[in-house]
């Protein structure tokens, strides 16, 4: 029989006769798995190869690591030995030092002990110090209180002494004021057989004689007018006593004018000679009320006997 003829026959069993059919479709599903598991054989020896050098690679790299954490060990093991090979060491020297600073505490209490003996030695000698000169200075004190109550005592004795000097002094001026008044008003009385030069100089040698006063004539030329008005002479009396200076005006009779005229003449005197008087006086037998009262105040004193 010919191979085609056997196909044909082949394909009419598969085509009519089911058990044949069944029996090759089982034929060939057999074939097709044995197909695979000689594949999947294949591939299980390629994979246990690849796992056999794996478990060598795993195996190497294992004993790999264990030399390594051996020598990590020993090396662990060398750093606890020095380790506490150190810390022996450090305790030894803690110790040591421990001993040195009980040591040197024990020399610091002794020196604080003496330094606090001699500190309270040095207060009491202060303390000493300090109330003997407590018992001076209050000493001094006493003696500089009596004295200066001694000294009080003296001023004012002295004071005192002063002020009955200046009592009498006042008395005695009152007395040669009053003196002077009365030939002022005997002068006054004979006016009329004087004339007005030979008045001023009969005043002028009595204020010299009952005074004690030094009495000279002031001339200066006032060239811008500041007293009369006009340029001219500005002649003054100046009387000098105890290094005062006494501008004294002399006249036979005062009107409110000739005291206006005075006070420029005294302000004339502190221009030029840069000296403010000391006192102003008027001397004259009369003057009327309007010249005592600019008198009073421009702060002139008057002495009449009017």
């Amino acid at each position: 029989m010919e191979i085609s003829e056997l196909k044909a026959k082949f394909f009419t069993l598969l085509r009519e006769d089911v058990e044949f059919r069944y029996a090759v479709a089982g034929l060939l599903g057999l074939e097709e798995i044995l197909r695979r598991l000689d594949r999947n054989e294949t591939e299980l020896v390629r994979l246990r190869e690849d796992f056999n050098k794996m478990r060598e690679d795993f195996n190497r790299k294992a004993e790999e690591d264990s030399k390594r954490f051996a020598a990590i060990e020993a090396e662990i093991a060398r750093l606890r030995e020095d380790m506490i090979a150190g810390f022996k060491r450090y305790d030894e020297e803690l110790a040591r030092l421990r001993a040195d600073m009980i040591e040197g505490f024990k020399r610091h209490d002794e020196e604080l002990a003496k330094l606090r003996e001699d500190m309270i030695a040095g207060f009491k000698r202060y303390d000493e110090e300090l109330a003997r000169l407590r018992a001076d200075m209050i000493e001094g004190f006493k003696r500089h209180d009596e004295e200066l109550a001694k000294l009080r005592e003296d001023m004012i004795a002295g004071f005192k002494r002063y002020d009955e000097e200046l009592a009498r002094l006042r008395a005695d001026m009152i007395e040669g004021f009053n003196l002077l008044r009365r030939h002022i008003d005997a002068l006054g009385a004979r006016w009329g057989l004087l004339s007005e030069q030979a008045f001023k100089e009969g005043l002028r040698s009595l204020i010299e004689k009952e005074f004690g006063f030094k009495v000279e004539k002031w001339v200066r030329w006032d060239s811008e007018g500041y007293v009369h008005g006009h340029p001219s002479d500005v002649d003054v009396d100046i009387a000098v006593h105890n290094e005062r200076i006494i501008l004294i005006e002399i006249k036979s009779h005062a009107g409110r004018s000739d005291v206006s005229t005075f006070k420029r003449k005294a302000e004339f005197y502190e221009r030029v000679e840069g000296r403010k008087p000391d006192r102003l006086i008027i001397v004259t037998p009369y003057a009327d009320e309007n010249a005592l009262e600019t008198a009073k105040q421009l702060q002139i004193e008057v002495y009449t006997g009017v």
